[in-house]
């Protein structure tokens, strides 16, 4: 990205204007302040740190959940979480806590809501089943993407989620058009090519 002329500049300059560039950057970047402090400054572990942010999802399903009005809002909710998940994995690069707290939110909003979401009107839930099934898609890549030996770890939910989707049937109308085989979550066996499908399906104009 850089030529070797210029990074040979950056290496002379005092140590003072150094300073002052780098504070610079992380003013324009939180992402890597962030990723910085917890790397430099932060007492709290990456396991800490994920059961902190359990905690917080679990009250944030529990809090759309009581004020849940349509799928439309619950997916409002959900990208708000989801939100707090990409920070949390940009800070730690927690990759197996992406995937833990990825389910964590889906099963939750979906043990807490399934029936409102079947009953609602095809329309009305449509952009809400798309996400979940995009988002699961995203969930079995990286999890076929863990070594396999860590995959026993996210058996249970992921069979959770498969069954409820498998109950309501505008989630799992939503998967078969957009070619999710719920099979391959209730019986958790995921294909080799899953990453390959996801892409194919993407390349047609499915998962948007």
């Amino acid at each position: 990205m850089f030529d070797d002329d210029f990074k040979k500049a950056l290496q002379m300059l005092p140590n003072k204007e150094k300073d002052k560039l780098i504070l610079r950057l992380l003013r324009r970047d939180l992402k890597l302040a962030q990723r910085l402090h917890f790397e430099l400054i932060d007492t709290d572990s990456v396991t800490d740190k994920r059961a902190k942010i359990k905690k917080e999802i679990i009250r944030n399903i529990q809090e759309a959940s009581k004020r849940y009005y349509s799928p439309g809002y619950l997916l409002m909710d959900m990208r708000e979480i989801s939100g707090k998940i990409t920070e949390h994995v940009d800070t730690t690069k927690d990759k197996s806590g992406e995937i833990i707290l990825n389910c964590l939110m889906i099963r939750g909003l979906l043990e807490q809501n399934n029936e409102h979401i079947a009953k609602a009107k095809r329309d009305k839930a449509q952009t809400f089943s798309v996400y979940i099934i995009a988002r699961m898609f995203k969930i079995l890549i990286l999890i076929q993407k863990q070594h396999s030996d860590l995959h026993i770890e996210f058996r249970d939910d992921i069979q959770a989620i498969g069954q409820l989707i498998s109950k309501n049937d505008n989630l799992m109308q939503t998967a078969i058009h957009h070619g999710l085989d719920v099979n391959w979550l209730i019986q958790f066996e995921i294909p080799d090519n899953i990453e390959d499908i996801h892409k194919n399906l993407r390349k047609h104009g499915f998962l948007k």
